[in-house]
């Protein structure tokens, strides 16, 4: 039945009749991923296809909520017979403030995008962290411990999530820009002991934040090895790079968040400075496969999934 269900979006309306809403539907529904828009998600081809082969009788599908949403949605979902659900933009850090529990990688973070429901309870994880570790080493062959990195879009949920796990990587350094400078500075207080020690040869600051424009990422660049854009910038093929192609250059490394089927604006920017460059997909992939051992507790089949998405 999966087929038929993949290009489905539920809506809160349904979550409130859901018996009516999923009469027809086999297997049950009783995985899913909330956000706004959700359409584009590939989380339920990649989900399914692992469900499907761990002969598992359920199925994910897309739940289109708005923000003013999440919470009579969260609410519903404790009452139906659902296993757990994904998070996705913007919902990351307003479902962190909805949930009973929330594991060391969601309370780090402050956000999350993976809750289990137990007992009507809501447990929060942020499996985007180790996500993207994973995707890094499998896209760029290196480690992110060993990486200066930079993190466009550090205020929201995804960018939370990837500079927290930077800085317990021990990353070499960090440096946290952000459309509202204070969001930054905010996250550079909290992550500040992390940088104590000296690692850089020379003067650069191991950990800084700074503002969103060219003038503040020039100065930045050359001292960066590792470009991460955790803004929705690219979502649509209309949307501007969040750095112009003239900043960048051959030694960078640059990683998108964002996933589809053209290359975003910075990934064709990365290709014309002759930097490589690599989309969300591979962070997509071991994210959901950590959500699937949160929920079933057991290994998730990787091969399968990666298969699904391609």
């Amino acid at each position: 039945m999966k087929e038929q269900h993949t290009t489905e979006r539920y809506t809160l309306a349904d979550l409130e009749n859901w018996s009516k809403a999923t009469q027809d539907v086999d297997p049950p529904i009783r995985l899913g991923v909330l956000g706004d828009p959700v359409a584009h998600s590939l989380s339920p081809e990649m989900q399914n296809a692992a469900l499907k082969h761990c002969k598992t009788d359920m199925q994910y599908a897309r739940f289109h909520i708005r923000a003013s949403e999440l919470r009579p949605a969260l609410r519903f979902l404790r009452e139906l017979d659902f296993i757990g659900v994904n998070v996705t933009v913007p919902h990351k850090i307003a479902a962190f403030a909805q949930i009973d529990e929330a594991d060391e990688t969601a309370t780090r973070a402050g956000s999350v995008n993976t809750i289990r429901i137990r007992d009507k309870k809501l447990i929060g994880s942020n499996t985007d962290g180790e996500g993207f570790l994973r995707a890094i080493r499998s896209e760029f062959s290196v480690d992110v411990r060993d990486l200066r990195v930079m993190i466009i879009g550090a205020g929201g949920g995804t960018g939370h999530a990837i500079a927290w796990q930077c800085a317990l990587e021990n990353c070499e350094r960090l440096v946290l820009v952000n459309r509202t400078l204070e969001k930054a500075m905010a996250l550079a207080d909290l992550l500040r002991p992390f940088f104590a020690g000296p690692r850089v040869l020379g003067p650069v600051a191991r950990l800084e934040a700074v503002p969103w424009d060219e003038a503040a990422l020039r100065a930045q660049l050359q001292d960066v090895d590792l470009i991460v854009n955790a803004t929705p910038l690219g979502m649509n093929p209309s949307d501007p790079s969040p750095i112009p192609a003239r900043l960048l250059a051959p030694h960078h490394m640059v990683f998108d968040c964002v996933y589809g089927p053209s290359k975003t604006s910075l990934l064709r920017a990365a290709d014309e400075a002759g930097a490589r460059g690599a989309n969300g997909l591979s962070m997509l992939l071991h994210q959901g496969a950590l959500s699937f051992s949160i929920w079933f507790d057991r290994e998730a089949p990787i091969d399968v999934m990666r298969a699904a998405l391609l």
